[in-house]
């Protein structure tokens, strides 16, 4: 049912979410089966599946300078590290997809995001390319990482696929982070609201200065400072 008044258009009971999901999975139909695959020793999976309780709203929705959202911005970082971008999404799904300008190689709806993080590298890991040597982990809530540094990292993984890099944060390591394969099977182990930094600080991975990973936003303070600095920084 549509109501006009003052010539605004409102799509009543929540048929306008409906329309997105329409038009979520005729995209998904088009993207996610394209045989098209860049990149597949070398995959990059952003997690973006979070409720941001403590933001007060789907963060990955939220806009930066410029326009382009969080996620985006975040899917713009993971093709530094790799053409074949894969993103995980559930909290918000799946208007945070419709409101992404940019599209990864494929979307993941991780129905099981209330579980935790792990949840989403689990479900992650499940669609990466049989050829993945491993994989670059980002989050979508880091839009500060600096551009050398994701380089750096970049470039360690391809030259040494087999061992591990992780971005250094004092005297532990975590996201962004290459995991080789060999350990896949210690993620699927993770169990709750815990991340790969579990398994990177058990084994020591090589750590990777990323100006930045310090910078995360979770509350509607850190969002405030982080756009005050992306706005200093454009201008």
């Amino acid at each position: 049912m549509v109501h006009e008044s003052s010539g605004v258009v409102r799509l009543h009971e929540g048929r306008i979410l409906a329309k997105i999901a329409e038009i979520s999975r005729f995209r998904r139909r088009i993207i996610n089966t394209n045989p098209r695959r860049k990149d597949p020793q070398f995959p990059a999976l952003v997690l973006a599946a979070g409720k941001a309780s403590r933001m007060g709203r789907p963060k990955q929705a939220l806009q930066l300078p410029g326009g382009a959202t969080m996620l985006s911005h975040a899917i713009g970082q993971a093709r530094q590290l790799s053409a074949q971008t894969l993103v995980v999404a559930g909290a918000g799904y799946p208007l945070v997809r419709f409101r992404c300008r940019r599209v990864p190689a494929v979307w993941i709806n991780n129905r099981r995001w209330a579980e935790g993080l792990s949840s989403s590298l689990i479900s992650g890991l499940q669609y990466l390319p049989a050829e993945a040597l491993g994989v670059f982990v980002l989050l979508a809530d880091q839009p500060l990482l600096a551009r050398e540094g994701l380089g750096t990292l970049s470039a360690s993984a391809r030259r040494r696929p087999d061992v591990a890099w992780a971005a250094r944060y004092g005297n532990r390591v975590g996201v962004p982070a290459w995991i080789p394969k060999a350990l896949w099977q210690d993620l699927r182990a993770l169990e709750g609201d815990v991340g790969a930094g579990r398994v990177l600080n058990l084994v020591g991975a090589n750590p990777v200065d990323i100006a930045g990973v310090q910078q995360d936003v979770d509350t509607p303070q850190d969002w405030l400072k982080v756009r005050r600095q992306l706005t200093e920084q454009a201008g």
